[in-house]
Order: C-alpha cells, then sequence, then structure tokens
C-alpha cells in the first residue's frame, strides 16, 4: 500500500448488462421528443408547391418556416394551411406560400393600370414582383379594393399573374388562425440557402 494514499484502490463494478444500451435508448427518444415539440410548436419545414412566389421562391424549394409567437406583419412571407382553400382545378388542399399585402383593419386598393398596390392609400415598393401585373381573366379575381377583416391577412403571390391569392373572391382575406408561420429560412436546393 502506498504510504501517501491509506485507502485501498476501489475496483469499479461492472455495469449491469444493457445499461449502456437503455441509456442510448433513453437519448434516442428525448431527441424524438424534442424534434417533434420543435417542428410541431417552434418551427417546421414545407416545401414550396408551385409558380406563385417565382422568383422569392420557386417551386419544389424546401424552407423552414417559424411558428412560436409568430404575428403576421406586412411583407411577410407566410405558409397557410392546407384546409385554407380548395380551388378548382386542385386534387387536394395544399400549404399556401404567399407574401403578406395587409393586415387586419386595412384597406387594399389594386390598380392594374399602372401595376401598383396600395395599403390604406399610399402605394407599395414591390422590388420582389416578377413582372407588372395584368388584370386577371374571370369573374372570381374582378375586384379591386378590399378591406381586411381584424384577424386576417390579405396575400398575395410574387408572380402575380400566375397566382390565386387574396384577389380571388374564393379565397380572400384569410384568417389568420391559418397561418402556420413565417418563411425564414430556404434550405434546398443549396444554391437557394439563405435567409428568406
Amino acid at each position: 500500500m502506498d504510504k501517501y494514499n491509506s485507502h485501498p484502490k476501489e475496483q469499479e463494478e461492472p455495469g449491469r448488462p444493457g445499461t449502456e444500451l437503455y441509456e442510448w435508448l433513453q437519448l434516442f427518444l428525448g431527441c424524438v421528443v424534442a424534434a417533434v415539440v420543435l417542428f410541431n410548436c417552434v418551427a417546421r419545414l414545407t416545401r414550396v408547391d408551385g409558380d406563385s412566389m417565382n422568383n422569392t421562391l420557386r417551386d419544389g424549394e424546401v424552407m423552414l418556416i417559424w411558428s412560436l409567437g409568430y404575428t403576421p406583419e406586412q411583407g411577410d412571407i407566410v405558409v397557410l394551411n392546407k384546409t385554407s382553400a380548395v380551388l378548382p382545378g386542385w386534387n387536394e388542399p395544399r400549404a399556401i406560400v404567399k407574401r403578406v399585402i395587409a393586415t387586419g383593419g386595412q384597406t387594399v386598393d389594386v390598380d392594374y393600370a399602372s401595376g401598383t398596390v396600395y395599403v390604406d392609400g399610399q402605394p407599395l415598393d414591390e422590388p420582389y414582383i416578377r413582372e407588372e401585373m395584368y388584370l386577371p381573366y374571370g369573374a372570381a379575381m374582378q375586384h379591386t379594393h378590399w378591406e381586411v377583416p381584424e384577424n386576417s391577412v390579405f396575400v398575395m403571390g410574387d408572380n402575380r399573374n400566375n397566382s390565386t391569392d387574396s384577389r380571388d373572391d374564393r379565397l380572400g382575406p384569410i384568417d389568420s388562425d391559418y397561418i402556420l408561420g413565417k418563411a425564414v429560412l430556404a434550405l434546398w436546393p443549396l444554391d437557394r440557402f439563405g435567409a428568406v
């Protein structure tokens, strides 16, 4: 026995069989629960379906959307719940990705002759739109003035000439409860990676 160490060396007890596997299983289940909470309550992944947000977002692009504590603001790109609309030509409900143009209590006017959108009488500066918009065909999109109800948003696609949005009477202003969250980050394809 070492004269400086009066205590005999303690031998490590052998672990019980399966202890390490149990610890790994606990860690794995903890990660799964955290991921479920994260992607249902805080943020989630979604894929762009269609061309209505070109050139800002493209068909098939995968993005991260933020949900926790989100309140819609003008200019935000949002993802709307699949049950917010089922329009003719759709085989099933779809999640819709659009830009918030106005929120509850505001008015929206569209002047197709000049290609300008006005919110509360003020023209929007919209460098993000794909091209100058023209007057759409069809009775469902002939209005040019809207009053956005409280707890609702008026949304439009950046590709105005190929977008079913709040200008369409079949959709109109969207109740904010249908908003899943704000698009914050493009993830895929990698050449499109970055803040939205």
